[in-house]
């Protein structure tokens, strides 16, 4: 195996870079055209791997890719999921490169989607490559790459209901996660779950002069920044009524577990550039980022931003908020909790609109089960050590549609690292990263297949 990796070593790397030279950026309606050329890009490459069945599917966003290898119904399944739309990349000119014209410095690929997921799930279909052609696959093999990942999956509940039987497996494999570095292999076992909304703050009927009617009317930007500011306390605890009675508190015996996880809080502000970290009070920066429910405003605007000066009083301001939530929260009960809270302290000088726009469930894995032993074992022989078990900060939103409507676990084994830079400017994919995922998946392969005859 390590053999065909080393003769094949630039071509796995170039059809990457191909990959990335495509702007699938699913959030922008102008890049519809490109979504689609990335879908047929994988598409072939999936065939060319050597799946018997590679194909597209409609949906009422962008397309489903599908593949599958089937060598002996008797033997397990592994459906392998990811995506190939990307976060747009604006601000570009926040970027060193242009995002969609990858490069390699100091062995990283900077790009957009480099990591997330372009990167990671390219991995996968080089490594059904390497099986095949090394007759070494132990299992069947199913690939779903979407295109709407980032924002929401809006569609793939359809498709995964509708494609129940063809989707059937045994577990699913993902990689859209990190490990702790490079030298300390890790799994992660949880997601949070995330309700996204957008509000809208509207004063007068029309933007005002700030002379004539500053003091005597309503700014939305003003009322809008006092009620965000009041939706946490001085304790970084979140105030909306209702919102933390479905958390569960970790055992001291847990919160040390995941604690226990190498961090160095110095190297952490260092690579951040900030003076100290912020939070919850009473939680360290691991269980902050992990297994605590949050709030954060994603964008926020109204009023004049041009050059110069105009002294003037918006007619409105918006922003979109998210929440990570954790096992117990639910998506739908979040935005109905936060909407009812919001519209409540809005002054009676504005009105306030809140649209949700998508969320998804919390999900946990567990650690004892055939699926997680094959992950810790494949990494454990590729990395030469035991990964560790983690509980991520980011959402997957299908992850738990998929153990709703499958029956089945999903094992998050990643391959990426915190200074990759998702969804910012400078996108970065380890060198390293990408060639260790190829040679660690079919590893996964082998040690499910013994465990589960």
């Amino acid at each position: 195996m390590q053999e065909y990796i080393e003769k094949n070593r630039d071509r796995f790397l170039n059809e990457l870079l191909d990959l990335l030279r495509i702007p699938s950026v699913s959030a922008d309606s102008k890049f519809k055209p490109d979504m689609l050329k990335a879908a047929e890009y994988v598409r072939d490459r999936i065939a060319e791997a050597g799946a018997d069945r590679a194909e597209i599917f409609e949906t009422e966003g962008h397309p489903v890719v599908y593949g599958e290898k089937i060598i002996d119904p008797a033997l397990p399944t592994v459906l392998i999921y990811g995506h190939y739309d990307v976060q747009p990349a604006d601000p570009y000119e926040l970027w060193n490169s242009p995002p969609f014209e990858p490069v390699i410095k100091n062995d990283r690929i900077y790009a957009r989607g480099a990591c997330d997921d372009k990167g990671q799930f390219y991995m996968h279909i080089k490594a059904l490559e390497i099986m095949l052609a090394t007759g070494t696959l132990a299992c069947n093999v199913k690939v779903m790459i979407e295109g709407e990942e980032e924002i929401g999956s809006s569609n793939l509940g359809t498709f995964v209901r509708k494609y129940k039987e063809m989707l059937h497996c045994d577990t699913i494999l993902i990689s859209d996660t990190s490990i702790i570095a490079n030298d300390v292999p890790s799994i992660e076992t949880g997601l949070r779950g995330l309700t996204y909304v957008e509000v809208e703050v509207v004063g007068a009927n029309r933007d005002l002069h700030s002379g004539v009617y500053g003091g005597g009317v309503a700014n939305p930007i003003n009322v809008l920044c006092e009620m965000i500011a009041s939706l946490k306390d001085e304790d970084g605890h979140i105030t909306i009524p209702g919102f933390y009675d479905k958390v569960e508190e970790l055992t001291a015996a847990e919160r040390a577990a995941l604690n226990a996880a190498p961090f160095d809080l110095e190297e952490y502000r260092k690579d951040l550039n900030i003076e100290d970290v912020a939070g919850e009070r009473g939680y360290t920066t691991i269980e902050r980022t992990s297994v605590r429910p949050t709030l954060d405003v994603n964008g926020i605007w109204g009023g004049y931003i041009g050059e110069g000066a105009k002294t003037v009083l918006p007619s409105k301001a918006n922003a979109k908020i998210s929440m990570r939530l954790v096992p117990h929260q639910t998506d739908d009960e979040i935005c109905a909790l936060f909407t009812k809270h919001f519209e409540s302290i809005a002054p009676a000088s504005v009105k306030v609109k809140v649209v949700p726009h998508h969320g998804g469930l919390p999900y946990v894995t567990p650690t004892d089960s055939v699926e997680y032993r094959a992950a810790e074992l494949a990494m454990e022989e590729s990395f030469g050590k035991k990964p560790i078990p983690t509980r991520g900060g980011g959402s997957i939103p299908i992850v738990a549609l998929f153990e709703q409507e499958l029956g089945c676990k999903s094992i998050l084994m990643g391959f990426g690292l915190d200074i990759d830079a998702l969804h910012s400017p400078n996108e970065s994919y380890g060198l390293f990263n990408y060639y260790k995922g190829i040679e660690t998946i079919p590893l996964f392969f082998k040690h499910y297949a013994e465990l589960k005859r």
